[in-house]
């Protein structure tokens, strides 16, 4: 089922979220989540999603890149579920991008993280698991597992100058 996206301005964005448990995975309820989440995550043309964007508050998210994203990545990163995950920075060294988000509809912001992470987590089998992520994949973890910490891409920028809307993205920016 197709979900409302939860926009910037409502509260629950702004809370970090619950851990979810074995017991929860495991449930006909967690399964129909997952289901909710990838549903509305292609409906509204996203390449990631958190539980919190459709107004759930549980440590959830799920990324699926294919080779014609929204962001002219040429990167495939197969479907794949973030339950409980936890982020560590592997290096200084930051990459940019221009980030979007469905929950802060028609507008682009460039952002400025780690080039380099590692993300322990739990799969959709509550299986612990591991990635080691750079580059454009390294923003794109932190970016969503950002929402289950309450956290907005916009928060990061650094150089509010460089929050645009999204037509000018493509004139200005993109055409370059």
């Amino acid at each position: 089922m197709i979900r409302e996206i939860v926009k910037m301005g409502n509260p629950l964005l702004r809370r970090v979220s619950r851990d979810v448990s074995e017991e929860f995975v495991k449930s006909d309820e967690f399964a129909q989540l997952l289901l909710d989440m990838r549903d509305s995550m292609k409906h509204y043309g996203g390449i990631g999603i958190a539980a919190p964007q459709i107004g759930v508050e549980l440590k959830v998210a799920i990324i699926e890149l294919g080779e014609n994203n929204r962001y002219g990545e040429d990167i495939r990163f197969p479907f794949q579920v973030f339950i409980n995950p936890e982020i560590e920075y592997l290096t200084d060294s930051l990459s940019a991008h221009w980030e979007g988000c469905l929950s802060v509809p028609g507008l682009r912001g460039y952002v400025e993280r780690p080039e380099k992470v590692k993300v322990t987590y739990r799969d959709e089998n509550f299986t612990k698991k591991e990635i080691i992520a750079e580059g454009f994949l390294a923003t794109v973890l932190q970016h969503e597992l950002d929402h289950l910490f309450g956290i907005l891409y916009v928060d990061r920028i650094k150089d509010i100058t460089k929050l645009i809307f999204q037509k000018e993205y493509e004139v200005f920016i993109q055409g370059e």
